[in-house]
């Protein structure tokens, strides 16, 4: 068994025997294969019993309309555990009547493979951490076992140097009874002679570390993974994609013979996330990303991230989700971005009523009055003391440091009308015909903008920080300048 854990880029085959966890003693070969593109494939030569059946009698079988699905498959493959969940059939020959007598053969779809457990559900709580790898963790680290050492006597380079591992301290922190841990894992020197020449390579690779106090699920695994997905992508500005996952399950079975102490056995999580990573690309370039843990320490950012993924998640989602999956219509983009900045606002528990509720009820009390009976219930529901979109947004631009966002956006009265005009355009008459093309890709880029200078103050990123992303990153200066041609304060509205 590998020490490395299983990438989700790169394809992978377990051949073995597969059986439902209750009928053990009914077990079909068949090879899981694993492609980056396709998800999990498992080709059995037998079948599992996939008609939905019934018994009224003995000896009498009713098969009625549907098929089965199968909530987990157990296997034995390659010398290792497996268990599939998520599973349905998709297509196979059965040969039933056949000249012939030969197997049946099977092909079941899985959402999710565990190479190296047994377990029950997705649910089941069995495992003590969870390590994860996302696209550009190092990056956003800032720290690296791997230092570089060139000679240069008098400023001139003579062709010495140095690559060595010095150790990092271990970074931690603990959140509501979960330690987060940044490790690293690194090879050892390794010289790859060639005909042509001599490569000598070493890697240094920068993971999370989950560890609760109580076991976790293969669930809660997934929502740790995604939890730091998120907070790589907000950093980065850009898709974050996953690379592995790796789980350490307590096995009562396995001691130490040395200490005595139980041993954790790595288990492999295989599944398709939003974005696969790919873990030989280029990093992201340092001035694309928003922040870094030199900006914001490791012991720092972590708990606010925990905060503000679970106060805010439903704007985060949003937002990043034009990262994740940008949609190719510019209405769509539209709503998106109004619509996290809306949920934004509601989640930040800043919604003041526009008039005191003291005020306000005996205002509606009079209104109501004032309408027939049968349309009062109607007219009820419409009388609302909430804030106008157009008040959540001038309560955004307000709470960011206020010379990064002039920066972006220099007038935020213009902004905000011309937003709110074209949202209600477009949700209500279906079309925006007060708006060119080009200002509702402007109001997006400022809008989603505006969002993410708020979630990153909501972090505690340093005003001066705030003011640099604003000036120097290269999308915001490109939206800024935007900003500058279709919303100036020389236009008014029509």
């Amino acid at each position: 068994m590998g020490s490395d854990p299983l990438n989700l880029d790169a394809s992978g085959e377990w051949a073995g025997l597969w059986w439902l966890p209750e009928e053990p003693g009914h077990q079909v070969p068949g090879v899981l294969r694993y492609e980056p593109e396709c998800g999990l494939t498992l080709s059995l030569i037998g079948a599992f019993e996939d008609r939905v059946t019934t018994t009224p009698a003995p000896g009498v079988l009713m098969v009625h309309e549907g098929r089965r699905t199968w909530g987990v498959i157990h296997g034995a493959a390659d010398q290792r555990e497996i268990s599939l969940f998520g599973c349905f059939p998709d297509g196979g020959q059965r040969t039933f009547g056949a000249r012939v007598k030969t197997p049946d053969k099977q092909t079941v779809v899985a959402t999710t493979a565990l190479i190296g457990a047994h377990v029950g559900g997705e649910d089941e709580a069995a495992f003590s951490t969870t390590e994860v790898s996302v696209e550009d963790l190092g990056h956003w680290a800032a720290s690296s076992v791997l230092e570089g050492f060139l000679s240069a006597p008098g400023g001139r380079p003579d062709g010495s140097g140095t690559i060595s591992v010095k150790p990092v301290e271990v970074q931690s922190v603990e959140v509501d009874g979960t330690a987060f841990v940044l490790a690293h894992r690194h090879t050892l020197p390794f010289f790859d002679q060639r005909r042509g020449g001599t490569v000598g390579r070493m890697s240094d690779t920068t993971y999370m570390q989950i560890t609760r106090r109580e076991a976790s699920s293969l669930s809660d695994a997934i929502g740790y993974a995604r939890l730091i997905q998120d907070l790589i992508s907000l950093a980065t500005h850009r898709a974050a994609g996953m690379i592995w996952v790796r789980l350490k399950l307590a096995s009562k079975d396995a001691v130490s013979e040395d200490s005595g102490l139980r041993l954790d056995r790595n288990v492999d999580v295989m599944y398709s996330p939003f974005v696969v990573g790919k873990h030989d690309a280029k990093a992201a370039a340092p001035d694309r990303v928003f922040f870094t843990c030199e900006a914001l320490p490791f012991e720092e950012i972590i708990p606010r991230w925990c905060d503000v993924h679970e106060r805010l998640k439903s704007a985060t989602n949003m937002v990043l989700g034009l990262r994740y999956a940008p949609a190719r219509y510019v209405e769509n983009n539209l709503l998106t971005a109004v619509g996290a900045a809306e949920v934004l606002h509601r989640g930040l528990d800043i919604d003041e009523p526009p008039i005191p509720s003291s005020d306000f009820k005996p205002m509606r009390e009079a209104m109501l009055a004032q309408v027939p009976e049968e349309h009062r219930n109607r007219i009820r529901g419409s009388l609302r003391n909430d804030p106008t979109l157009r008040d959540r947004l001038y309560a955004l631009a307000a709470r960011p440091d206020q010379e990064a966002l002039s920066t972006l956006l220099p007038d935020v009265d213009r902004w905000a009308r011309r937003t709110t005009r074209a949202r209600n355009d477009l949700a209500h008459e279906g079309r925006t015909p007060n708006h060119e093309l080009e200002e509702l890709i402007v109001i997006v880029d400022v809008t989603t903008a505006v969002v993410i200078l708020n979630l990153l103050n909501e972090l505690g990123l340093p005003a001066e920080r705030q003011r640099e992303i604003a000036r120097y990153h290269p999308q915001l200066r490109a939206t800024a300048r935007s900003a500058r041609d279709w919303l100036s304060k020389s236009e008014a509205d029509s």
